[in-house]
């Protein structure tokens, strides 16, 4: 679980914990890691061969969330209604989570989910892509999983493939941070190296 300045602390939190509520009632943060992590690398496999890219909008990105957290968290798939921010970075304001994430979506099926570019400009699309919704972070928790679920389906779905384990993910991490402000060279480096 990130560690997130949020609105109301212990929001969905067990009682003087920062341990989030959850469906197998594990009040141990290291235990609830450990086992987020097992059962979201397990869904997030199964998504990747399961899912079909098709009618994709907010709704398909929330049901991506739903898919690797439903075992865990009562709201997998369900917009955040809490302010969070984390090391510095003020991510949307929960009230404009809806509105925003459709019109994300609303341009990418306008750009005709970056099917048909060439190479730099699918790097600086995907770059500014993966920069947004990171900052639309619509979830309590697992938006980076989401975000990268998502990327490698949009990826696969253009014609290109794209290995996220190739990745530093604290390297991904600072560039992440780096774009929210406003450099956006390092994330694109990023891509250019584990997209083929």
């Amino acid at each position: 679980m990130a560690l997130y300045k949020i609105d109301g602390c212990q929001w969905n939190c067990y009682p003087d914990t920062t341990v989030l509520i959850n469906k197998l009632d594990i009040r141990d943060q290291k235990k609830l890691n450990d086992i987020e992590k097992q059962i979201t690398l397990l869904r997030a496999i199964q998504a990747e061969q399961e899912t079909k890219f098709e009618n994709v909008d907010f709704a398909f990105y929330r049901s991506l969330h739903k898919k690797l957290f439903d075992d865990l968290y009562y709201w997998a798939g369900r917009l955040r209604d809490i302010n969070i921010s984390k090391k510095g970075t003020a991510f949307c304001d929960h009230s404009e989570l809806e509105m925003i994430g459709n019109a994300k979506f609303g341009q990418l099926k306008r750009k005709n989910y970056l099917c048909g570019m060439n190479d730099d400009r699918f790097i600086a699309e995907i770059t500014e892509l993966y920069h947004e919704l990171n900052m639309l972070h619509p979830f309590r928790e697992g938006n980076g999983r989401t975000l990268r679920l998502f990327i490698t389906l949009l990826v696969r779905n253009a014609g290109r493939d794209i290995d996220f384990s190739a990745c530093d993910i604290d390297l991904l991490t600072i560039a992440t941070i780096k774009a929210a402000q406003g450099e956006m060279t390092m994330l694109g480096e990023v891509f250019r190296e584990i997209i083929t």
